[in-house]
């Protein structure tokens, strides 16, 4: 089984090379992020026509997240964390897909910091590990994929380069130790599992030439429960992804569960 995550960066201007993405991977489940659009105007027939079903939580004009799963209608089980009720962004899904539970997250920026964008950041981090706590001892396979806005180290296989991003909330040790702390409730990090320092980056900013200088962060993830962990079988980044007309500045990243 074939599970992907996939920041769009806008649903309505990328669909065409999300479908094409779709075709040509063939993921069973792919959960995607920044969809940009509000659920009346999710494109939902044309995933449809692609051989999908799907559950989605939108947002106009930006946030949005979306679970497709391939000959089959995902069950949502969770629309946003528990924790907020005052919370409206929309950045947290939770779906059944047969046996399987996945989220598409798509966690909070957090720039510019220090500043109210950052302290959310932080404090949708931990009402994240709260829940995923929960998740993690589900007795089912579990992954949870997304964007989640954090470099987890300095070395190159996370972050071409760190010097120029220091100030940056994807860098910050508040964002790498809630990170850690996620991890110590019982998941695993897929792509550094199998890959270790081998550069596995899904993100490429649109300036200064980064795409074509492979100046790359690794900040899309796909973190597995004990259930899944046990089951991890691949692993990676469809990289070429990044590199078409008009691509999102994110590329797709993937696990296979035997």
């Amino acid at each position: 089984m074939k599970i992907a995550t996939f920041n769009v960066n806008g649903i309505t201007t990328r669909l065409p090379r999300v479908l094409e993405w779709l075709a040509e991977s063939r993921p069973d489940v792919a959960c995607l992020q920044e969809l940009k659009t509000s659920d009346a105007t999710f494109p939902v027939q044309a995933f449809e026509d692609a051989g999908y079903g799907a559950v989605w939580h939108g947002q106009k004009g930006f946030n949005g997240v979306a679970v497709l799963a391939r000959g089959m209608q995902p069950e949502e089980l969770r629309r946003g964390l528990p924790g907020d009720p005052d919370d409206t962004h929309s950045r947290y899904l939770e779906a059944r897909v047969g046996e399987l539970v996945v989220a598409s997250i798509y966690l909070p920026n957090g720039n510019p910091q220090p500043g109210p964008k950052f302290d959310y950041k932080l404090a949708w981090f931990e009402r994240l590990i709260v829940h995923a706590a929960t998740l993690a001892d589900a007795g089912t396979p579990v992954v949870l994929a997304g964007d989640y806005n954090v470099v987890p180290t300095d070395g190159v296989h996370d972050i071409y380069s760190a010097r120029s991003w220091l100030d940056d909330a994807l860098l910050q040790p508040e964002s790498r130790d809630a990170w850690r702390r996620l991890l110590a409730t019982g998941w695993t990090d897929a792509i550094h599992r199998l890959h270790g320092d081998r550069p596995m980056y899904t993100f490429w900013d649109y300036f200064r030439n980064r795409w074509p200088r492979n100046a790359g962060l690794r900040i899309d993830h796909l973190l597995l429960n004990a259930p899944a962990a046990a089951r991890l079988a691949g692993a990676g980044v469809d990289r070429e992804v990044r590199g078409r007309e008009k691509p999102s500045d994110h590329a797709p990243a993937w696990v296979t569960l035997a």
